[in-house]
């Protein structure tokens, strides 16, 4: 109704006829409906996940996590490539990269590793892939606590790394980090027994990486 008398008394005081007003108003709304519903560039989301495996080891620390990626717009969104960050840890040099993907998350022998491919997220869709970040820590040694992760990508209509999510990864949780198994990401899972395993487990790895460092 309103939209009818601003229309009309636009007609008016410009001396165009209301016909030619109201149907300039109603093709900008179809032309902004259309580019909403269908050329719309949306954005990249993803969840914290509920549970990872992992393992860490002298050699190497390697996480997979089970991910979901949605796209909020019409426009379907290239994934380009994906890392891991540790952003509150000044020794952690290098984010972790994007190893493998894999058809699921608990690692078996029988499973196979897809190497890192380019992938796309359809508009108003969601994507569920298992990914493996890992790479060797220089400086860094995981502990048996809470870190906070930030999960980056690179689009093909965005230039450099974009966050897409951060979370809290519980690596408290890892009772036996080197055994690459599943682990709940939940703060609530462990026995207070599990707890003191998993510390004991990660420091005796901390103190073996500390003696090959020294001269």
């Amino acid at each position: 109704m309103l939209a009818s008398i601003l229309a009309a008394h636009t007609a008016q005081s410009s001396g165009l006829p209301a016909a030619a007003v109201v149907a300039g108003c109603a093709l900008v709304f179809t032309v902004a409906s259309f580019w909403w519903l269908n050329a719309r560039q949306g954005k990249l989301k993803s969840y914290e996940p509920h549970s990872f495996a992992g393992v860490a080891t002298q050699q190497l620390t390697v996480v997979r996590l089970p991910l979901v990626f949605y796209n909020t717009g019409p426009k379907p969104i290239v994934v380009q490539n994906l890392q891991l960050r540790f952003p509150d840890e000044p020794d952690s040099l290098l984010p972790l990269p994007w190893r493998n993907s894999w058809a699921q998350l608990r690692p078996v022998s029988e499973d196979h590793a897809a190497m890192p491919a380019v992938f796309a997220v359809e508009g108003r869709k969601a994507e569920q892939l298992f990914i493996e970040f890992g790479a060797p820590f220089p400086g860094f040694i995981p502990q048996a606590r809470d870190y906070t992760i930030a999960l980056e990508a690179t689009l093909g209509h965005r230039k450099g790394w974009r966050p897409l999510l951060t979370f809290t990864l519980r690596m408290s949780n890892m009772i036996s980090p080197s055994q690459y198994i599943t682990y709940s990401n939940s703060p609530r899972n462990l026995t207070e027994a599990d707890r003191e395993k998993a510390n004991a487990a990660l420091e005796a790895l901390a103190v073996k990486l500390a003696e090959q460092q020294s001269p």
